[in-house]
């Protein structure tokens, strides 16, 4: 088995390689489309085919955008969290899906990035829903683990043989510095799955955003310690910035 790391749109992509099969740790961004399709046929010089699964950790722009088409084209099939319902459900999950992809967008740009095409659907169509602690369907050394807080339905990717964890956005680094990452929905269950992870303790822990890190680099009990005790959310930002310029308080 062969981790392979490839520059994405404003995430790092994870593609996983063995001797019959592949899988990608994530769904994408859609601008990783083609990006995806050409390092399985020129660099590792396969066919489409062989991707068989695509994970998907959670909704967002640059974990699910391309999950569909990659699927439509490759025939792979799309596995992804049991949560109960959509993420981007009702009026607020509409308003919500355009506010991700536009902050995709400003991600891009921050990277100097021209700016792409990144609608997908707000609905997820999976063919495998996982429970935790569930095998991820013909890959039987990677196991499920559900690991809430970022939004409803995070599930990390643990490769037993090796003991490595992608983690998705379980954190992020800024400025050198490892912090929860942004929105956080959930901070109770947040701190739980940075416990669980701590629990586990991978020989190491493979970020969407920042590359493979060393387990014993991450100090866990900072990251709980410091991690918010109240949600931080697009809607609760808004509200603050409008009742700060009306100066309500």
């Amino acid at each position: 088995m062969k981790i392979h790391q490839i520059e994405g749109y404003i995430q790092t992509i994870y593609l996983v390689e063995y001797q019959d099969k592949l899988m990608l740790l994530d769904g994408c961004c859609r601008a990783d489309h083609d990006i995806v399709l050409s390092f399985i046929t020129q660099t590792l010089n396969r066919a489409i085919g062989d991707l068989k699964v695509i994970l998907v950790t959670h909704m967002h722009p640059d974990h699910a955008g391309g999950a569909h088409k990659l699927a439509k084209t490759t025939g792979a099939k799309i596995a992804a969290c049991n949560a109960p319902g959509h993420w981007y459900r009702g009026l607020d999950g509409v308003l919500m899906h355009w506010t991700d992809m536009l902050l995709a967008l400003y991600v891009a740009g921050r990277k100097g990035k021209k700016k792409q095409n990144l609608f997908y659907p707000r609905k997820l169509r999976a063919d495998h829903f996982l429970a935790d602690g569930m095998t991820i369907p013909g890959f039987d050394d990677w196991q499920v683990m559900h690991i809430p807080g970022h939004t409803d339905r995070d599930i990390a990717a643990y490769h037993i043989p090796s003991e490595r964890v992608y983690v998705a956005d379980l954190m992020v680094k800024v400025k050198g510095e490892l912090i929860p990452p942004f929105p956080l929905f959930y901070p109770r269950h947040y701190r739980n799955s940075l416990l669980a992870i701590k629990l586990l303790q991978p020989k190491s822990v493979i970020l969407a955003h920042d590359g493979e890190l060393d387990f014993a680099d991450i100090d866990f009990d900072s990251l709980i310690e410091s991690a918010p005790t109240t949600p931080m959310t697009h809607w609760r930002s808004v509200k603050y910035k409008f009742k700060k310029a009306l100066n309500i308080h």
